[in-house]
């Protein structure tokens, strides 16, 4: 479990992990079950540097901020995946929209996707009072994790390892590791969760509603239009299901 860990926190962000330990190449299969760990670390990042930041800046300028270090702490990990995710929508076919999706130049529909994913962002969170947002960054991060972790489980690798861009394969979960990798997601969100109902009244509860829909809505279209998932669809799923958190959010905070 601790190589595992590990070797998530190894691929899921570009801090020096493996001066700490040096792990086998088959743990690297299991990263995506401990996926949500590491959102302790970028969600925090997130948290951390609004927090400070708000202290000098307009809240826009903040949230920028903090969306521009936790970039620099994954390598644009997430943001690359949703940028191919979306240059793939164009594609006619299933092997033509894996085939742009493999292609590392983005194109015009990856440069609207991350346009409109950081304006809608950006614009939503800093309507928000800035007391609740670094909370708000924390647990967004960590569940949007949580549920993408799920698409592993439900679609095949649509690609064969020989094609993966990292050259890995997920393990996909099967029988009593269902309920392992449910626990794992379940253990690495309760931190965030019980810090956000402790803070934020109940009815701000529902925007834990909007992550899992958008990752059925996803899944149900990476199903009929690729045939499966791919690392990049892993970026994307998690991306979007933030933003959605953030966009329930504030409908519900707007309305209560």
């Amino acid at each position: 479990m601790t190589d595992r860990l590990l070797a998530a926190l190894m691929f899921f962000t570009r801090l020096p992990w493996g001066r700490i330990r040096q792990v086998d190449s088959e743990c690297f299969r299991h990263v995506v079950d401990y996926w949500p760990f590491a959102g302790w670390l970028t969600g925090g990042c997130l948290a951390v540097v609004y927090a400070s930041a708000i202290q000098v800046f307009p809240p826009a300028t903040a949230l920028i901020l903090a969306f521009a270090a936790r970039i620099l702490l994954t390598g644009a990990l997430h943001e690359d995946g949703l940028a191919d995710f979306c240059d793939g929508t164009g594609g006619c076919t299933p092997e033509r929209r894996l085939a742009i999706m493999k292609d590392s130049h983005i194109g015009t529909l990856g440069v609207l996707g991350l346009g409109l994913y950081f304006g809608l962002g950006t614009t939503t969170v800093s309507a928000l009072p800035p007391a609740t947002v670094p909370l708000l960054l924390f647990t967004a991060d960590i569940y949007a994790k949580t549920c993408a972790m799920w698409i592993v489980r439900q679609l095949p690798y649509a690609r064969t390892e020989r094609e993966a861009k990292a050259r890995i394969v997920y393990t996909r979960p099967r029988g009593r590791d269902v309920f392992l990798h449910l626990c794992r997601g379940l253990l690495a969100l309760l931190p965030a969760a019980v810090w956000y109902v402790w803070s934020l009244p109940l009815p701000l509860l529902s925007a834990f509603l909007a992550p899992p829909l958008t990752e059925v809505a996803l899944v149900h279209w990476m199903r009929r239009q690729l045939g499966g998932y791919t690392g990049d669809c892993c970026g994307a799923t998690f991306l979007l299901c933030e933003l959605s958190f953030y966009l329930f959010f504030y409908i519900v905070h707007t309305l209560s």
